[in-house]
């Protein structure tokens, strides 16, 4: 067998050395390292899909098609680039407030109850909140429904809401969520299990998730003791579901037609999977979720009325 050239020794010590390095920056900065590898993801699959698009003006029958179709493809893949960088930007603005430790939160199934009863996301089996919103679709109405059906999830035993989305009197929107609350009085987000429709057919399964699978991390909807300032992750799974929230309010008064509510707490949502879209939730004491707003657009969706006994 041949030695090994001096070359070869030295590529491979550097090899071992970049490795090496980054080992440490993941460890030093995983969150950093994180959204770094999901930005870079983000631009490999956005140069996939423009290849594709090109694939497919070249079976245009005629130069003008073609042309038309390469100059659209062209303003898509900047489209999709530049919502690569406004994405990342959402995540390392996020690491710069969470810090750079992995997120890997530990769920100790003893650590939790059996009833949801946070004063501000109350959960009893049976109840439904009903809420409106005029979108440009038309008239929006959901059902949250808590059910008496539970699920187990890493261990914790989780209950069961049912979610639906009618727009104009047709079905857009079937969604199963599961939360369970800790000894401390938290709300975790153990994943959730959804559908979007298009004349009666699933269109999208996007943000479908559950805690423990492929990577996915439970978060918390709800916190005990919600203080302005606060910061944190409801869900995560990498390019998939990663809402955040931050509390920004514990004061507000909201009218909405199921009453009138004071000292609301108000809590800002950002996600960088809709890097423009900026959401506010007000929650009631002793209620729950009464509204949420678009901060951009004004856009309502309101508590119209809860249901008990169901």
């Amino acid at each position: 067998m041949r030695a090994p050239s001096c070359l070869t020794i030295v590529s491979c010590a550097l090899m071992l050395a970049l490795v090496s390095a980054a080992c440490v920056h993941a460890a030093s900065d995983a969150c950093q390292k994180t959204a770094a590898d999901a930005l870079q993801s983000c631009k490999i699959g956005t140069r996939s899909d423009h290849w594709l698009a090109l694939g497919k003006c070249d079976n245009q029958p005629d130069r003008p098609s073609r042309r038309a179709c390469f100059d659209q493809a062209a303003a898509d893949a900047k489209d999709a680039l530049d919502s690569c960088v406004d994405q990342n930007a959402v995540r390392a603005g996020a690491c710069a407030r969470l810090g750079p430790a992995p997120y890997h939160p530990p769920i100790v199934p003893a650590n939790f109850v059996a009833t949801v009863d946070n004063p501000f996301f109350p959960l009893a089996p049976g109840t439904t909140f009903v809420y409106e919103s005029q979108t440009p679709d038309g008239l929006e109405h959901d059902e949250f429904a808590v059910t008496h059906n539970t699920r187990v999830i890493l261990g914790v035993t989780c209950t069961e809401v049912h979610d639906t989305v009618t727009t104009n009197g047709v079905l857009t929107e079937d969604t199963l969520d599961w939360f369970a609350q800790d000894t401390a009085g938290n709300v975790w987000y153990f994943g959730e299990n959804t559908h979007e429709l298009e004349d009666g057919l699933i269109s999208t399964i996007d943000g479908t998730f559950m805690a423990g699978v492929d990577g996915a991390q439970p978060g918390i909807i709800m916190e005990a003791h919600p203080a302005i300032g606060d910061f944190y992750r409801q869900e995560f799974d990498l390019d998939n579901a990663e809402d955040f929230a931050e509390v920004v309010g514990l004061s507000a008064s909201i009218t909405v037609p199921f009453g009138s509510f004071m000292n609301c707490l108000d809590t800002r949502e950002t996600t960088p999977l809709e890097p423009d879209l900026h959401e506010h939730k007000f929650y009631a004491m002793g209620v729950g979720d009464v509204l949420e707003t678009d901060e951009d657009t004004g856009a309502r969706t309101e508590l119209i009325q809860i249901k008990t006994g169901q």
